[in-house]
C-alpha cells in the first residue's frame, strides 16, 4: 500500500496540514519540524501522486465554504468560528469564498472556480448539493453532520455532548427540568435532543414530563422561549445552544428572579460570550474551529495529495463548568 501524507504527520507527530505545507515549501513550518518531516517522507519512500501534481498548475487556489445561510440556520458565531479554523489550515495558500447552499444552484456548481469544498452542513436536505459536487468530482469533506455515501466527515457527537449537559443538572439534584430546543429540521437539534432524551430515561424518569419550548437557536427565540417555560417553574432550564441560553437569561430576569439562585442555565457551544460576559455560562463545548481545521487538513490532502479515502473523524465534546448550575440539594454553584 502507497504511504500517504497522513502516514507521515502520524510519524511526526503533527498535523496534516503541517506535512503538507512542508512538502510543497509553504510557510509557517518550523524548519526542525520541516526538516524532520522531509526526512520521514525520504524514510518511508513517500511518492507524491502524479495527478494531484497535474492538477496543481491549474489549480484556483481557493476553496468554497458553503453552509446553510445564516437567516435559517447557521449562527454568525459559528460560522467565525469555521472561517477562522479553514484559515488557520490553509495560511495563506488558499482563499475562501463563502456561500449559501440554500442560494446555490446546484447545476451551477463549477469545478473550475473550487479547488475544493468545506460544507458545513445542517439538514438532510444539503445532501443535493453534496451529490452534485461529488458527480463533478469536487474534493470536498463534510464537517457538523454525518454523511453516509463515500464522503469525509469531521463532527463532534452532539447527542454524547447533550447528554453530558442533561446528566450535570440531574446530578446536580435538578428534575423539574424544562428545555429550549429548536426546530426539528435540523440534524443537529434531532442529534441533542435524542441525548437529552438518553439522560432522563437512564435516571428512570420521563422525558415527556419535561416541558419543551422551540427557538430557531437565536438569541431572542430563546427569550421568547424562556417566557413560555416560566409558568412552569422549572429549577433549571437546559438550551440547545448559548446564545439562546442568554436570551433565556433576560427573561429570567426581567421575572424578577436569578441565574443560577432560581434557576440553573446549561448551553451548548461554548461561545465567546459565555466565557467573557457577565453571566458565566456552564456548557457544551463543540470546538467548531478545530472541526473547521481538521476538516480542511483532510481536504488538502485530497487536493494537493490525490487522497481519496473517505473517513468520519469524531472530535469530543467537554462540559466547561462555570457559574450557572445550582446544586440544588445544598443551595451551593456547582463548580
Amino acid at each position: 500500500m502507497a504511504v500517504t501524507i497522513k502516514d507521515i504527520a502520524k510519524k511526526a507527530g503533527v498535523s496534516y496540514s503541517t506535512v503538507s505545507r512542508a512538502l510543497n515549501g509553504g510557510e509557517n513550518v518550523k524548519p526542525d519540524k520541516r526538516e524532520l518531516i522531509m526526512k520521514i517522507a525520504k524514510d518511508v519512500g513517500y511518492v507524491p501522486n502524479q495527478a494531484a501534481i497535474n492538477l496543481k498548475l491549474s489549480r484556483a487556489h481557493t476553496l468554497g465554504l458553503f453552509l446553510s445561510t445564516i437567516s435559517k440556520s447557521t449562527s454568525p458565531y459559528v460560522l467565525h468560528d469555521v472561517v477562522s479554523g479553514i484559515y488557520s489550515a490553509v495560511g495563506s495558500q488558499y482563499s475562501v469564498i463563502v456561500k449559501g447552499i440554500d442560494m446555490q444552484e446546484p447545476n451551477t456548481l463549477n469545478p473550475a472556480i473550487f479547488d475544493g469544498l468545506v460544507i458545513l452542513s445542517q439538514r438532510t436536505d444539503d445532501s443535493i448539493f453534496i451529490e452534485e459536487a461529488i458527480t463533478k468530482h469536487i474534493p470536498l469533506v463534510v464537517i457538523n453532520r454525518p454523511v453516509y455515501y463515500g464522503v469525509s466527515n469531521v463532527l463532534t457527537d452532539e447527542a454524547q455532548g447533550m447528554k453530558k449537559a442533561m446528566e450535570y443538572l440531574l446530578d446536580n439534584g435538578h428534575r423539574n427540568i424544562a428545555i429550549i430546543e429548536s426546530t426539528q429540521t435540523l440534524d443537529s437539534t434531532r442529534a441533542r435532543h435524542r441525548g437529552w432524551v438518553q439522560a432522563v430515561e437512564y435516571c428512570g424518569l420521563d422525558p415527556k414530563s419535561m416541558p419543551i419550548a422551540v427557538g430557531n437557536y437565536r438569541f431572542h427565540s430563546g427569550y421568547l422561549a424562556a417566557k413560555e417555560l416560566l409558568v412552569y417553574k422549572p429549577t433549571a432550564i437546559l438550551c440547545f445552544n448559548d446564545e439562546m441560553a442568554h436570551g433565556a437569561r433576560k427573561a429570567i430576569l426581567e421575572a424578577g428572579l436569578s441565574v443560577p439562585g432560581d434557576i440553573s442555565l446549561i448551553g451548548f457551544d461554548n461561545l465567546d460570550a459565555s466565557r467573557f460576559s457577565d453571566m458565566k455560562l456552564t456548557t457544551i463545548e463543540r470546538n467548531m474551529l478545530k472541526i473547521a481545521q481538521t476538516g480542511t487538513e483532510v481536504l488538502l490532502g485530497k487536493i494537493e495529495h490525490g487522497d481519496t479515502s473517505c473517513e468520519r473523524i469524531y472530535l469530543d465534546t467537554q462540559l466547561i463548568i462555570r457559574e450557572t448550575v445550582m446544586d440544588i440539594r445544598t443551595g451551593q454553584v456547582s463548580k
